[in-house]
């Protein structure tokens, strides 16, 4: 497995220009292009703004506003997230005409999958950026630096669950199903449409209530509040020992899923 891995460094260049199709196959025959990549989340922060200030007005709480900057994000990341795992548990399925061929290493069709969603959540950064600017969110020099931290993180669990997805729909074709509404269900249950201090309790100040204790068990948990104490709200990162834990877990939940991928490697052919 160790081996197998180690050579993926010898396909870098493989992989940047899997990378490059996937994102002009993306957008290719459309008037704008790449631009959609900056258009979408534009609009999708645009949508969310008028719903929860006209349609369906948000809280009163001052620490979420403008809640739609505070969802928008912990929903960009997700989206990287939720469609890298949506894509790679077919990825293997459509590109079986890849995986025939002797020397094409099946991995890379999963890592080419989170790397391009990767790259269209950093196109979405700048229309947040954008946005951080207008509504005056200074952000410090600690943040900026922490910022990095959690997108590594990010990318590796991401890559955790693409890898064994990718190699167990591939015997399991009702994981894409499945996945669906899992993922839906696991969006209600990260703190990203509302605060995760709503589960303080209010008796308590600074003490939490049972149910942050569930949701400290889920992963996404602490990228969403990370991010958000790094773009949306002012002061120190305080939730960033719970990050460097979630690190270490991504890590070893990275070599689970490549071994578990490993493991199957010689079925894909057969399968596909």
């Amino acid at each position: 497995m160790l081996r197998n891995l180690a050579t993926l460094f010898r396909y870098r260049g493989l992989i940047q220009s899997l990378v490059s199709r996937e994102l002009k196959a993306r957008y290719r025959g459309s008037a704008l292009g790449f631009f959609w990549s900056f258009i979408n989340p534009l609009m999708l922060l645009l949508v969310y703004s008028f719903v929860f200030s006209y349609v369906m007005p948000a809280s009163k709480d001052e620490r979420v506003a403008p809640f739609a900057l505070f969802m928008f994000c912990g929903i960009l990341p997700w989206t990287w997230f939720s469609s890298s795992l949506i894509e790679s548990s077919g990825v293997l399925i459509s590109g079986g005409n890849l995986i025939k061929k002797v020397l094409f290493p099946a991995e890379i069709l999963p890592i080419v999958t989170v790397l391009s969603n990767m790259v269209h959540f950093f196109f979405g950064l700048v229309v947040l950026a954008g946005f951080l600017v207008y509504y005056q969110r200074p952000l410090s020099l600690t943040e900026l630096a922490i910022f990095p931290l959690a997108v590594a993180i990010q990318l590796v669990l991401t890559l955790g669950f693409a890898l064994l997805l990718s190699a167990l729909t591939v015997h399991f074709r009702d994981l894409r199903d499945i996945l669906s509404n899992l993922l839906t269900f696991w969006f209600f249950a990260t703190p990203i449409i509302y605060p995760y201090f709503l589960f303080e309790d209010p008796a308590n100040p600074g003490h939490e209530v049972w149910q942050a204790q569930l949701l400290k068990l889920n992963p996404f948990t602490h990228l969403a509040i990370t991010y958000q104490e790094i773009l949306f709200f002012n002061g120190p990162v305080g939730h960033l020992p719970w990050l460097l834990v979630l690190g270490v877990i991504s890590i070893v939940f990275f070599f689970f899923g490549y071994f578990v991928f490993d493991r199957l490697r010689d079925t894909f052919a057969e399968e596909v």
